[in-house]
């Protein structure tokens, strides 16, 4: 009994962390295979926790779909050798009953499941009357309810240690990424947890190694609480994900690279100054506001003329124009062209909501 509250006190210790260090193969393939790795990584002396992939919920049938329990065991023995504590993903009430058999530490709940609601309950109800931490993914779709709705289940089970995991979200005709980040939605999730863990995942929103150390870094920058990177013995013979997952020394140095900032500064001489900037924020956002506001009525008297005349609201040809002119401006001052169409797509939408309560009065 001592032992257990002693273990399950070192977890806690390790949960609470900051930054918090993720790593391991994508998917458990043989025993050796995870051993090295996980040696790799402890030797490393850079990662808290070792994950990989038992059960492999895959896009498209035909794909390794992971090795199953059977690798279990070698998760267990890798704990023994490095002192790591292990972590898995769990998509059924029975791999949640096959992970707690083993004594895995931490638990994780992945994109494909956190997009339905039934999956989730049923992990949930799984997981009643346990003990153990759960990291919970984004749903593949941008959709921060379903991502809410998983944590609230988890949590009505009793689980009292949720984290979330940023791992992009599908995106059609996305080039860049593997799964484009969206940090705004992520944040927004923040926002509304802010006492729980954000951990950001760079292998799965990349999809490839050479941009991982930038996302990384950004996640960090906007004040991630850690990271979940996966690393493979040997990458380039991995039998899924080869191309984003790195060796256990590349991970090393890539953490060593990464510039670790913290959320605020003792320094009086820095609040003072960073109070004055944030003043001047704030009157600039007051006085944005006063001239949307403004913008809204000039718009509701065009709304007006239109009723008027008989003219309809959308008016593509100008819609046009303000776009083309407000993006060439924006270039000129340094604001993307990717903000300026976001910010006055908002915009016009309010313009047409306000020209339509004037149509329709």
């Amino acid at each position: 009994m001592e032992q257990a509250i002693e273990q399950k006190k070192s977890i806690l210790d390790v949960w609470n962390k900051r930054p918090l260090i993720i790593s391991g193969p994508c998917s458990a393939e043989t025993e050796e295979q995870v051993l090295a790795t996980a040696q790799g990584l402890a030797a490393t002396g850079k990662v808290d926790v070792l994950r990989a992939g038992i059960w492999k919920p895959r896009t498209r049938p035909g794909q390794f779909e992971g090795i199953g329990a059977k690798g279990l065991p070698w998760m267990a023995k890798a704990k023994e050798l490095t002192g790591l504590p292990i972590t898995v993903e769990v998509a059924t009430a029975k791999q949640v009953e096959d992970a707690l058999h083993f004594d895995v530490d931490v638990l994780w709940i992945g994109a494909r499941t956190t997009v339905n609601p039934f999956s989730v309950q049923e992990i949930a109800d799984a997981l009643r009357g346990v003990d153990v931490p759960v990291l919970i993914k984004n749903p593949i779709n941008p959709d921060l309810e379903l991502w809410t709705g998983a944590v609230e289940r988890v949590a009505k089970a009793g689980i009292k240690n949720i984290g979330l995991i940023h791992r992009g979200f599908s995106s059609y005709g996305n080039t860049e990424y593997r799964n484009a980040p969206m940090w705004h939605l992520a944040i927004e999730m923040k926002r509304r947890n802010p006492d729980m863990m954000l951990i950001c995942d760079p292998s799965h929103i990349c999809g490839r190694r050479d941009i991982l150390q930038e996302v990384a870094q950004t996640s960090i920058d906007l004040d991630y609480d850690g990271l979940i990177i996966e690393s493979h013995v040997t990458p380039d013979e991995a039998w899924s994900d080869a191309k984003q997952q790195i060796t256990p020394a590349v991970l090393g140095e890539m953490l060593s690279n990464i510039i670790w900032r913290r959320e605020d500064a003792p320094s009086p001489e820095y609040h003072a100054n960073l109070e004055k900037l944030r003043q001047q924020i704030n009157q600039l956002d007051d006085e944005l506001m006063q001239i949307l506001s403004q913008r809204m009525k000039v718009a509701e008297k065009i709304g007006l003329y239109k009723k008027e005349n008989n003219i309809t609201i959308l008016q593509t040809n100008r819609w046009n124009e303000i776009l083309e002119k407000a993006t060439a401006k924006g270039d000129k001052i340094g604001l993307s062209k990717e903000f300026i169409t976001r910010y006055f797509d908002a915009v016009h939408m309010e313009s047409i909501n306000h020209q339509n309560k004037i149509m329709n009065s």
